[in-house]
């Protein structure tokens, strides 16, 4: 099919961008830097680091990983949420000639001990709430240097106080021990005494491992090469555009990081497209405590909002949220999950800025699609796909379908990953000859080039933009003495788009709700865990006896 979206494209966005304009992520962030030098960069909690500090910063932390011996390719994990250490680590990381792997901080000993395990992390900078967790496991894990990050670190005399505070009076420190590990501050002051030795990066090399849930229940890493997220950065930049030359005012950008940075959309949305703008990037540690961020943001005129459907929900509800200055907003970006129209419009209503949906997946780093940022309603669409980038819809002998039919949206571009780590049987599964990535979503073109999801091939579940695959659910379950067989669907939540439901038939009578709750506690991290648990006493099955998740999840049995 002919790339008939072009035609829809906004006046001034061009076709392709050029992805050879750096040759390495650390080169992006080394002329944003020097360019940038005595602006803010990122803030958090009321404390700035201008682009010269974090120049600085990340160029000490470096030579800290360099002096350590470290050999070019090595990974190490940061697990950390929005705090100031975060985009000094990544470019600390980066610059040095290393591979980050993103680590959600709030996982639990077994989730974290894969991850580790599966990307062979070398090193890791984790944030001391979160160090209990890495205790239990950094046995079992080719970890050696571990920077230990407080939520004070880079705060002055007000850093004393926070850390005070969160670790006498809010107790969100649990007791941890990790012996010869450093602290964040301290690895600073070492890497000040060395010289960071510069390194040899090209577009190929792997920058970035994201971890996503695999068919297998197991989560794999989706090898994200500089060029990868170049381009991404590149074509979210084209894409914005529009939006930005309507406000000549404005002149630095203000982008809210209410999302965690390890996730893909906020990476490279609100981490690397900020500092290749030269914006300032309002860190959010907590957005969970609504609240708190909107205090946080009291007084900033935000340009930029990139969200998911339940953050934006959440704050149209709260009682404070006209408190907040959007007289200066051009663009709020819906991903992760399904926008709500009914949240669309109220959001519009109240700010006069639409939210503009778009769509992608930590394999395409991640923006594949989305809908013009001069769009004054909502489409229910996915938008139109973003510059160099080629969408076919497929049926599964991998021939287009006709326009206006539905099928598996295939993704072709510089943003696609290199593969999987290490797992060359997954990448296969998902690559077409030709040099699609089969995302595992339906959906169908209309004539003007917008692509609407229907359905989804795979069945994961979307938890507030966050994949859960079933099937590592089962296997957690499936661990309790009193299970005898387990199946996890998503079922419609009105918060968090979809919640995860258990079918469970029992082994022994006794088993509980409770006990199955406790269970996924320990061995999930929040967002994994069931919402509503149903017993029965047999779950439907194929004639080879595969459980079969849609008709549990359609109510048909």
């Amino acid at each position: 099919m002919e790339k008939l979206w072009l035609k829809s494209y906004p006046a001034g966005v061009p076709a392709e961008i050029d992805a050879s304009a750096y040759r390495s992520v650390s080169q992006l962030l080394e002329d944003s830097f020097r360019k940038n030098r005595d602006r803010r960069a990122f803030l958090c909690m009321g404390r700035a680091i201008t682009y010269r500090e974090l120049d600085d910063m990340s160029k000490k932390l470096a030579a800290w990983f360099q002096a350590k011996g470290l050999k070019p390719g090595a990974r190490v994990a940061l697990m950390m949420p929005n705090v100031l250490q975060y985009p000094v680590a990544i470019a600390a990381v980066l610059r040095a000639g290393y591979i980050v792997v993103n680590v959600n901080p709030l996982y639990t000993p077994r989730e974290l001990e894969h991850q580790l395990r599966d990307s062979g992390a070398e090193a890791i900078v984790i944030l001391e709430n979160f160090a209990a967790t890495l205790q239990a496991v950094i046995a079992n894990t080719a970890i050696k240097h571990v920077v230990v990050a407080s939520m004070g670190d880079l705060m002055g005399l007000k850093g004393l106080v926070v850390n005070f505070v969160v670790r006498r009076m809010k107790k969100l420190v649990p007791e941890w021990s990790l012996p010869g590990s450093i602290r964040f501050n301290q690895a600073l002051v070492e890497g000040g005494r060395h010289t960071l030795a510069p390194v040899e990066q090209k577009p190929d090399d792997v920058a970035f491992l994201q971890y996503t849930g695999g068919t297998t229940g197991v989560a794999k890493g989706a090898t994200l090469t500089h060029r990868n997220l170049i381009a991404n950065v590149l074509q979210s930049e084209v894409w914005l555009e529009p939006a930005r030359k309507l406000r000549p005012d404005i002149d630095q950008f203000v982008c809210v990081a209410a999302l965690p940075l390890y996730h893909i959309f906020a990476l490279t949305v609100c981490g690397m497209l900020t500092i290749r703008t030269g914006g300032l990037g309002v860190l959010i540690p907590n957005p969970r405590d609504v609240g708190g961020m909107i205090k946080e943001l009291k007084g900033v005129q935000i340009n930029t909002f990139p969200a998911v459907n339940t953050l934006y929900n959440a704050m149209l509800n709260h009682p404070d949220f006209s408190k907040l200055d959007f007289s200066k907003l051009i663009a709020a970006n819906g991903g992760g999950m399904a926008v709500q129209e009914a949240v669309a419009k109220r959001w519009f209503a109240v700010t006069g800025v639409p939210i503009v949906e778009g769509y992608g997946l930590s394999e395409t780093s991640p923006c594949v699609t989305c809908n013009p940022v001069t769009a004054t309603e909502y489409t229910g669409t996915i938008g139109l796909p973003l510059p160099s980038t080629e969408i076919s819809i497929r049926d599964d002998d991998n021939n287009e379908v006709p326009l206006g039919e539905a099928g598996e949206i295939c993704i072709r571009g510089p943003q696609v990953m290199a593969g999987y780590w290490n797992r060359p049987d997954e990448t296969a599964k998902v690559m077409t000859p030709d040099g699609f990535f089969r995302s595992g979503d339906v959906g169908v073109f209309d004539e003007r080039g917008y692509v609407k999801i229907v359905d989804r091939k795979k069945d994961m579940i979307l938890v507030s933009g966050f994949n859960v695959y079933p099937n590592e659910i089962e296997d957690v379950v499936a661990m309790l003495p009193g299970v005898f067989e387990v199946a996890a669907v998503g079922v419609k939540d009105k918060n968090s788009g979809e919640a995860v439901k258990l079918f469970i038939v029992r082994k022994d009578e006794s088993l509980t709700e409770a006990d199955v709750i406790a269970h996924c506690r320990e061995r999930l991290t929040g967002y994994k865990r069931p919402r509503i648990i149903e017993f029965r006493s047999t779950l439907p099955k194929s004639n080879v006896g595969k459980i079969l998740r849609r008709e549990l999840r359609d109510g048909t049995v």
